[in-house]
């Protein structure tokens, strides 16, 4: 919990100063004069002024957001020997770029992280496929599961190499949300040759960018040994003799290939609603031995499963994922690109109802994600600041009228217009945003409660 708490803490921290220094950077460099810079809202925790600087550092003690004050008529009266530091006396082009920077910033930011990662270097799993879930996409496109995939492509674009599995997981995330299908160059196992294999993802209903996506496509995860790994005290697994180690060859008339399979076949071993028991024929350090297993009955996103309590499969096989220094930096700006693209396109699909409202997340969400990535490590930490820096980056430039794309819509109405928008349209204009966000905020906290809670 406190890992969660301050994991949340500095991710909210730092994207937010990031934000607001994008704006107080371009407006000290376009000349006007800045106030207070603050990260956070409300009762100030800690304040400083340097030397010689018009301008206030701010924390405050509410963390969800901050501010860029600026010298402006519109809020204050401002001395004739200061109003060409205001920010409303500026060209058009100056405050177009002021207000464009906070989300600049975090889009440049999410480039930096992602580049990190690529220079650091991560174990990832091997892009080696596990047994596809019977009747999903995979499978009724020809993959068994032991297929190594080398290449891989969206639609009708050139192959490109897919170092690991998590590349991979990407790909198929873009194909099923983006509506095109995916091309694998597979190598299968004993040395058979190359061949390409067509997903096709038009039958899939993607509304919803969640687990149960994956399993209409029908890769869940690498390749991994029907091995079964810790065993639960008074578990189905337990009660029918089963111990960690064991390799399991067959379950029932089913030959078992790799975990995943296993996976499938637990969940399957029902009839009707009710355990089925299947002999199951385990290898034990080179005894073979078959036992009757039981599972038990399990609810599971409204359908009912089987479970035998034990972890089932090894660790996947991994790679080490690294690239050099522009390769990595370039990488880094195609994968900031591709989310931000990914982010647009789903906000589209939602807002025509093509895609779930369910697919908001709100700070408990983020909260909670922001816990469990830094528990699995640093790298893992900065992939997450960087998807959230990307989401904050896209958020804000949407054309509503609190956020910064809805002043960049008014700087372009002044473009076109040559005139500004009118204090009567602009507080109405100004309402309708509010409400808008107001709608979202609650909207995404409802989504947070029910999948944290319900």
């Amino acid at each position: 919990m406190l890992l969660t708490i301050v994991a949340f803490i500095v991710a909210l921290g730092l994207l937010i100063a990031v934000h607001e220094y994008g704006h107080y950077r371009v407006a000290v460099a376009c000349g006007v004069k800045v106030l207070r810079f603050s990260v956070g809202f409300g009762q100030p925790l800690l304040r400083w002024q340097p030397k010689g600087s018009p301008t206030e550092f701010v924390v405050g003690a509410f963390p969800l957001g901050g501010y860029v004050r600026m010298l402006d008529e519109r809020e204050a009266p401002v001395p004739a020997e200061e109003r060409h530091l205001a920010f409303n006396t500026q060209p058009l082009r100056y405050r177009a770029a002021i207000v464009a920077a906070g989300p600049v910033a975090n889009l440049l930011l999410a480039v930096l992280l992602y580049s990190i990662v690529n220079w650091n270097g991560v174990e990832e799993p091997r892009a080696l496929l596990a047994s596809p879930v019977a009747g999903s996409v995979a499978h009724k496109a020809g993959l068994r599961g032991g297929e190594l995939v080398e290449r891989a492509a969206l639609g009708a674009e050139e192959m490109e190499p897919v170092r690991s599995f998590e590349d991979l997981r990407w790909l198929l995330t873009r194909g099923a949300l983006e509506g095109q299908n995916v091309r694998l160059d597979v190598k299968p196992q004993a040395g058979a040759a190359h061949r390409e294999i067509l997903l096709d993802m038009s039958g899939i209903d993607s509304r919803e960018a969640d687990a149960q996506l994956f399993r209409k496509i029908g890769i869940l995860g690498p390749w991994t040994r029907p091995v079964l790994g810790e065993v639960m005290p008074d578990s189905a697994a337990a009660r029918a003799g089963l111990r960690q180690g064991d390799v399991v060859l067959k379950l029932g008339a089913a030959d078992v290939v790799d975990g995943q399979q296993l996976r499938e076949l637990i969940r399957q071993s029902l009839r009707g609603n009710e355990p089925l028991s299947q002999a199951w024929r385990i290898d034990r350090a080179g005894q073979l031995l078959t036992l009757d297993v039981l599972p038990e009955a399990k609810q599971e996103q409204g359908a009912t499963v089987g479970r035998i309590g034990a972890f089932v499969g090894t660790p996947p096989e991994f790679v080490t994922v690294e690239y050099g220094l522009f390769e990595g930096a370039w990488a880094g700006a195609v994968k900031t690109w591709d989310v931000s693209v990914l982010t647009l396109r789903m906000m589209g699909r939602m807002v025509i109802g093509e895609a779930s409202l369910k697919n908001l997340s709100g700070p408990l969400t983020i909260a909670d994600y922001a816990g469990r990535s830094a528990s699995m490590g640093l790298t893992q930490y900065l992939v997450f600041l960087a998807l959230i820096s990307v989401s904050l980056g896209v958020l804000n430039l949407l054309p509503l009228p609190v956020l910064d794309g809805g002043h960049l819509m008014y700087y372009l109405w002044e473009g076109v217009t040559g005139r500004g928008v009118s204090d009567a349209w602009m507080e109405r204009l100004q309402r309708g945003g509010v409400a808008v966000l107001l709608l979202m905020m609650s909207i995404a906290l409802f989504n947070d409660i029910t999948r944290l809670f319900g």
